[in-house]
């Protein structure tokens, strides 16, 4: 462990700001000798790489030109809008530097998360010093000009964002929210045996609830056929306005915690470069070497036990190497730091001279040569090809993506004599089709849960693998398997977040979630879907596995569990996204569940949202039917309709998504079958939800008059919907025929009571969609009085059952769908 020291350099200069305050620029500094791992000649050039990096990452803030200050500053060369973080850099930088040394030195494959969150300008500047920038962007060349635009481009518009987006190379985190690097750091190592993740934590973000959860990831890290994940806990004290915790609290309380994890923590502090980069160099040095010794044992069969990782802590000044002073306030080392230190650069002839005080302590001219190029002092840095952190294909996960090998699903799906003949667990039966994907793709697929495998009926995967687990097993425990292939964990973030990072560098996955707990990975979700629209716009960008949920134990069939777990609101947040993005899909039974996902496993760069039961339900498609109803995504079912016959226009139109609605609507087809024969009803299931929207606002809508041919342009349309009715409003507000939609679906109406009252509960009941037809066809208002009034004492008869039976009455439970194809 170092001890702090003090900055280097004379402070002593000062300049007077707007305020009147004093305002001190920060002085060049020359190394002193301090033991260690590091010869003289490689710690100047370790921290040359360093003063360079941290150079341009000041300079994409504050510049849109003069960037090598081959004249004096003048207001025009200072963005009008100076936006960014600086705070984190120059720690981000500091473990690139040791990070490329150790590379260099053991031949690594490696990667770099930057957990902070604007930390951006780091990772940027150290692309660019390894070539790597001006390779993806040739308009950005390692010149005085590519220097220029690199600044220019910062937070600007037009130009890139102030995290670690898409267009920044070797990035798969962006970290625009916080809480998730160590998970993308994890996910990216799962079946990556050669693949070593530099992850830095902030203290700011370690405060969030899923990356306090996320240290417990390396209990999924095998070292036989895993990479490994070095965490540097970045302790800078401060967030936006206040210290963090783990900053403050007892060094020996914050290590305690840390080995409680199942770490064993290197500490790094100080403020004095030198001695930090001799203890920063040790820190990796150790940190490889234990990871090499886990890696070999395990590898070789001698140790079987779970490791204890190493991890670092890194504690340095908030903005390191900043102006230690501006208007009379501390700013180096406090919250002051935090974003733009200089904040008057431009209007402020105080504060512009001291920012060019400040690059220049960075002696640009010992850095870069007359044209702009890092002179070679820096290049001898940097590691080869695609040892680059900023160019291994890993971090640009589409280019090793490799195709699963899937097994003809209609080989799983189930025999269908009629409609409704026969019931399965729609889940389960996928659950048959996954295990052999599992087994097929021993290294390229995970399966994950918080807890639900078994319970969502996917437990046949079991059959052929276990589920991971790298803590002690006990003699009583079940399917626990140090190599397995599904990851159970009590926290959707972690799912969410390990899945993300797998997919992220190239491998597929599926998260399988309660719908109504499915809610907490939200901005998870948001986060990975702007992060999949904006890198689509990113040339050398490959497309990336889709993330693929299937969400079950819905809230149609939660009546068991009551309120808390009935809400099907995830489908209205995906809907927020682009259409080039998101795609929703309700299956109404088994066959189409296997249909679905195997179109959803073989798609890449989407959000496939996949809903659909995990209770006995009514078959209702032949394999051949639903594979033909999948792929136009909505359609007419004729046999469940009456008198809707080619050459007639139906009464009323009946629409269904989901399964439960689907139930419902037959049941009420059913009835107007037999009560009203001269009506003419039309059935229309909708799997793919998105084809109900206009083409203008996604590529699976129908056209309007493919729309209007289904739905008619003046007939009443009762919808039963899965979800939240207002969705399918929002879905069809352009069409026609709009004003005659009447949607039905989850009017947060629950309870903990029987599966029919719980539709009954929220009108979605067969009797209220007979109701609903009688109330919308003007022809029957009168003439079917009497049927609406047996549906009304239907419904209050039903009722009465539950509550003295608790349990559905028979004429519903046993409902079968009475009639035969036609």
């Amino acid at each position: 462990m170092t001890h702090m020291a003090s900055a280097g350099g004379d402070t002593s200069a000062d300049n007077v700001g707007s305020t009147g305050g004093r305002t001190v620029a920060p002085r060049p500094y020359r190394l002193a000798d301090v033991p260690g791992p590091l010869e003289r000649d490689e710690m100047n050039s370790i921290d040359a790489w360093w003063r360079a990096a941290n150079y341009l990452a000041v300079g994409q803030i504050y510049l849109v030109g003069n960037p090598l200050l081959r004249e004096p500053l003048r207001a025009e060369h200072v963005k009008p809008r100076l936006l960014g973080h600086f705070g984190t850099v120059p720690g981000l930088n500091l473990v690139w530097a040791h990070a490329n040394r150790a590379i260099r030195q053991r031949g690594l494959s490696a990667v770099f998360v930057a957990g902070p969150g604007h930390g951006g300008p780091g990772p940027n500047a150290c692309a660019w010093l390894e070539g790597t920038y001006s390779e993806c962007y040739s308009h950005i060349p390692q010149d005085a000009a590519g220097m220029g635009a690199l600044f220019h481009q910062f937070s600007f518009p037009g130009g890139v964002p102030s995290h670690c987006a898409p267009e920044t190379p070797g990035s798969f985190h962006e970290g625009g929210e916080l809480g998730y690097s160590l998970l993308h750091a994890f996910g990216a190592a799962l079946d990556n045996p050669d693949l070593t993740v530099f992850c830095v934590v902030g203290d700011g973000e370690a405060e969030t609830g899923p990356l306090a959860t996320s240290w417990h990831a390396n209990k999924f890290l095998n070292p036989a056929r895993d990479g490994a994940v070095l965490p540097i806990l970045a302790l800078n004290e401060y967030k936006i306005a206040n210290p963090t915790l783990l900053a403050r609290i007892p060094e020996s309380e914050l290590l305690a915690l840390l080995r409680g994890y199942g770490y064993e923590p290197i500490v790094v502090a100080g403020d004095d470069p030198a001695a930090v980069h001799q203890a920063m160099a040790a820190a990796v040095d150790t940190s490889m070497e234990r990871i090499d010794r886990i890696q070999r044992a395990a590898r070789d069969g001698a140790d079987g036990t779970r490791p204890t990782w190493p991890m670092i802590v890194l504690r340095t000044p908030k903005g390191w190497t900043c102006p230690p002073m501006v208007d009379g306030d501390q700013v180096e080392g406090t919250f002051r730091a935090h974003q733009v230190p200089l904040p008057g650069a431009r209007t402020d002839a105080g504060h512009r001279a001291v920012l060019e005080q400040w690059l220049r302590s960075y002696r640009p001219e010992e850095l870069f040569d007359d044209s702009g190029k890092p002179v070679p002092e820096l290049l001898a840095q940097v590691p080869g090809g695609d040892r680059r952190m900023s160019a291994n294909p890993v971090a640009n996960g589409g280019a090793l993506l490799r195709d699963l090998r899937l097994p003809d699903w209609r080989e799983f799906g189930v025999e269908v004599p009629a409609p409704g003949a026969t019931d399965h667990e729609a889940t389960r039966v996928l659950g048959g089709w996954l295990r052999e994907v599992t087994a097929l793709n021993p290294d390229n697929f995970l399966t994950f849960a918080p807890d639900e495998l078994a319970s969502n009926r996917l437990q046949d995967i079991l059959e052929v693998t276990g589920r991971n687990w790298q803590a002690e097993i006990d003699p009583r425990d079940q399917k626990l398997d140090r190599g397995g292939r599904v990851i159970e964990v009590l926290s959707e973030h972690m799912c969410q977040g390990l899945l993300e990072g797998y997919l992220l560098t190239g491998r597929h996955g599926v998260f399988t979630c309660y719908e109504a707990f499915i809610h907490i990975v939200d901005a998870m979700f948001n986060q990975h879907a702007k992060w999949l629209d904006a890198s689509a716009a990113v040339p050398w960008r490959r497309p990336v596995p889709s993330l693929n949920y299937l969400l079950s134990s819905h809230v149609w069939r939660q009546d068991h569990n009551g309120f808390t777990h009935q809400d099907p609101g995830f489908l209205d947040v995906v809907l927020n996204k682009k259409a080039s993005i998101v795609r929703v899909y309700l299956p109404p039974d088994a066959n189409t569940l296997l249909s679905t996902y195997d179109h959803c496993l073989r798609s890449r760069h989407y959000v496939n949202v996949v809903v659909a039961g995990k209770q006995p339900q009514a078959d209702w498609l032949s394999v051949s039917e639903a594979a033909e109803h999948c792929a136009r995504g909505i359609g007419i079912w004729p046999w469940a309709g009456h008198g809707d016959e080619t050459g007639t226009t139906p009464d009323v139109v009946l629409a269904c998504a989901g399964d439960v609605p689907t139930l419902e609507t037959l049941a009420a087809a059913a009835i107007l079958r037999e009560r009203l024969p001269d009506l003419r009803v039309r059935v229309i299931n909708v799997v793919d939800l998105m084809r109900l929207q206009h083409p203008d606002e996604h590529p699976h809508g129908l056209s309007d008059s493919e729309f209007d041919t289904l739905f008619t342009r003046d007939r009443p349309v009762i919808f039963a919907f899965h979800g939240y009715p207002w969705l399918i409003h929002r879905l069809t507000y352009r069409r026609t025929n709009h004003g005659e939609l009447h949607v039905r679906g989850y009017k947060e109406r629950g309870t903990t009571t029987t599966p029919f009252d719980m539709v009954m509960l929220n009108d979605l009941d067969r009797y209220h969609l007979v109701m609903d037809v009688i109330d919308r066809v003007p022809t029957l208002r009168e003439r079917a009085a009497g049927l609406r009034q047996e549906m009304v004492d239907a419904r209050w008869t039903a009722r009465a059952w539950t509550r003295e039976h608790g349990a559905d009455i028979p004429e519903v439970a046993d409902w079968r769908w009475p009639y035969q194809r036609t």
